[in-house]
């Protein structure tokens, strides 16, 4: 047995000095999952520069371009978990503290990220721990040796605890009101700019020669009311938001996710009260528990077309035993799915596709099965263009299997990391 990266570089002419892996690589795999245009019998994959330039059936490959023959594979986005603390303390309070990152508690050193790489976990949205409203997540690759080199995207998700009481209502108002506060004065102080400086015409001057001691306005630096355009027109700076504000801005200009965190169905129908007419786009997280009584607020979420970050769970319903599968329940009414792992442990991300094939096997779509784990946690994220899905210009993120990623018997063989094999051999 060799490594890929072996095969890679025997398949290249002998170099001076240290080898080093070609940046261009085709991969011929017996099936592709490209989850954004489904399965691709027969596949090639052209990798260049850690992206994905081409991909298709059979397709041509030019003389020159070394090739990775793992027809008897199978080929998919690596596994992307929207959800975890893996790698970070358990420390938790009960604060409103919307401006804190979890970059910040980032420690790269952690053991476990390299073994979730053996598991084909590429990407991993972790979050801050507590109630409330905890921070925001970041989403990150595991493997590398720094924080700096782990991050993917500094902002996933605003984390949000809400239930059904006054306390959690009453944040979400305050929130939004304080947002609404910052809006109508900025509009008050954009209305009063362009008032005072509507009608006044630039001055043209001609241009003369700058004593020595004179200092540009680059090199003073501009007022923040003195802001110029290309043809010298002064231009409006909005003042800048309390940082426990801004986060709340940038949701509702759609800069940033918001991710609710409810454990029953009152939990929803309170969260909806609080946000009243306004409208916000949220995605939720709920938490499988055995009887869970979720599926009554169904039809309301999919109206919503909330995404669901979920366990791969089925339940029963309250007071019976009459079996649930709320997952396929949910993309029925309207809502997309993520799955999460049913523990947020090495092993639960070791098991975490056999759970999910337990859950294709009583009724969900096994397409919609195979978005909730890459591309649908990707976007959940805003990372969506670059990863979650095998297709042109998207990371080269990618894990292979011996057969049917789904089933029970199946085993990662290799997995790669913007097209660098991190783990994994084929045979000779």
């Amino acid at each position: 047995m060799k490594t890929l990266n072996a095969i890679l570089l025997a398949s290249l002419p002998a170099l001076g000095g240290a080898a080093a892996v070609p940046d261009v690589v085709a991969i011929k795999v017996g099936r592709a999952e490209t989850i954004s245009h489904g399965a691709i019998e027969h596949a090639v994959i052209l990798i260049e520069d850690g992206k994905i330039v081409s991909i298709g059936q059979d397709l041509p490959i030019e003389r020159g371009i070394p090739v990775l023959d793992l027809e008897a594979w199978v080929a998919m986005p690596g596994l992307v978990n929207a959800y975890s603390r893996i790698g970070l303390d358990s420390r938790a309070g009960d604060e409103f503290d919307p401006q804190v990152s979890t970059y910040d508690e980032l420690y790269a050193d952690d053991s476990d990220y390299d073994k979730l790489l053996e598991y084909g976990v590429t990407t991993l949205g972790l979050y801050p721990p507590g109630r409330a409203v905890p921070g925001r997540a970041v989403v990150v690759r595991p493997g590398p040796d720094t924080a700096e080199e782990m991050l993917v995207a500094r902002e996933a998700y605003l984390k949000f605890y809400f239930r059904s009481d006054s306390r959690s209502k009453k944040m979400v108002k305050d929130a939004f009101g304080k947002v609404d506060a910052y809006n109508e004065k900025e509009k008050k102080a954009r209305e009063k700019f362009d008032k005072d400086n509507s009608g006044k015409k630039t001055e043209e001057k001609k241009p003369e020669e700058k004593k020595p001691e004179e200092k540009t306005a680059t090199q003073d630096g501009e007022k923040k009311d003195e802001k110029k355009d290309e043809k010298g027109k002064k231009t409006y700076v909005p003042a800048e938001p309390d940082e426990k504000v801004k986060p709340f801005l940038d949701i509702l200009n759609g800069k940033l996710n918001m991710l609710v965190s409810i454990g029953q169905a009152a939990d929803f129908l309170h969260l909806m009260d609080a946000v009243g007419e306004r409208k916000l786009s949220f995605d939720l997280r709920i938490p499988m528990t055995r009887e869970i009584d979720m599926y009554e607020v169904k039809k309301q979420m999919g109206e919503r077309k909330c995404r669901i970050l979920m366990e791969p769970e089925i339940t029963l319903t309250p007071g019976t035993m009459r079996m649930r599968n709320l997952a396929q329940e949910f993309a029925t009414a309207g809502s997309k799915i993520v799955f999460l792992p049913r523990g947020d442990t090495l092993n639960g991300h070791k098991t975490w596709l056999r759970n999910v094939g337990e859950i294709v096997a009583n009724g969900l779509p096994r397409e919609t099965a195979l978005r909730a784990v890459t591309l649908e946690a990707a976007e959940l994220m805003g990372v969506g263009a670059r990863l979650g899905s095998l297709e042109k210009t998207k990371d080269a993120n990618i894990v292979f299997y011996n057969g049917d990623p789904l089933e029970a018997g199946t085993s990662v063989m290799a997995v790669m990391l913007e097209g660098r094999i991190v783990f994994g051999e084929v045979p000779q």
